[in-house]
């Protein structure tokens, strides 16, 4: 059975990813089974940092590796936190400090004007130098509340309105929050790509 390598040491994130393939034809094995340091994440954009996160997991383990960046665009913030999400408050900073902070950012902003997304680019490299990579976006709207709700998920969920379904992300079942949401929606494309491949 192929290997692919998960590329991301966030615990929240590997859980997701490996629930949305637990059904596939391959073997994840998360990039923490390994002994590297995790690519440091330069890039201006959510693809340009999954690509780097993907092609570092592939360099070091000779592995086709999937890596994910995504994040929170907030409106009234002009896009922030952005690709800067994980360290919104700081380079060390808990799920709980990013939320602080946002709220904090956008206390003055009314109801109507609090849209959000989150954005989550899937990149599948074959090997480290792999001049085609597989890349799927995934988007889900919502809208940025005034405290948390609920104690799913990680980041930001608690947060993040879902107009939809009139509840929190972090208020959702996991099965259902992996049908509906950014990671799932990049992900179920990202699967239809590979299938073919491994």
């Amino acid at each position: 059975m192929q290997k692919i390598v998960l590329a991301s040491g966030n615990k929240g994130k590997l859980n997701e990813l490996q629930q949305l393939l637990i059904n596939c034809d391959f073997e994840v094995v998360p990039q923490t089974q390994f002994n590297f340091a995790e690519a440091e994440e330069t890039g201006l954009t959510f693809v340009e940092n999954a690509i780097l996160k993907a092609r570092n997991a592939a360099k070091h383990t000779g592995l086709p590796a999937i890596a994910d960046d995504s994040g929170l665009e907030v409106d009234a913030l002009n896009g922030a936190p952005g690709i800067y999400s994980a360290r919104y408050a700081g380079p060390n900073a808990s799920d709980a400090d990013n939320n602080q902070k946002l709220l904090k950012e956008i206390s003055t902003v009314t109801e109507s004007k609090r849209s959000a997304r989150f954005q989550c680019l899937l990149v599948l490299v074959r090997h480290e130098l792999d001049p085609t990579p597989i890349i799927c976006q995934g988007t889900i709207e919502g809208k940025i509340l005034f405290e948390p709700r609920g104690t799913n998920g990680f980041g930001y969920d608690p947060l993040f309105l879902i107009p939809e379904k009139n509840c929190s992300s972090a208020q959702l079942r996991p099965e259902v929050k992996n049908v509906i949401s950014h990671r799932g929606k990049a992900m179920k494309q990202l699967l239809q790509k590979i299938q073919s491949e491994f």
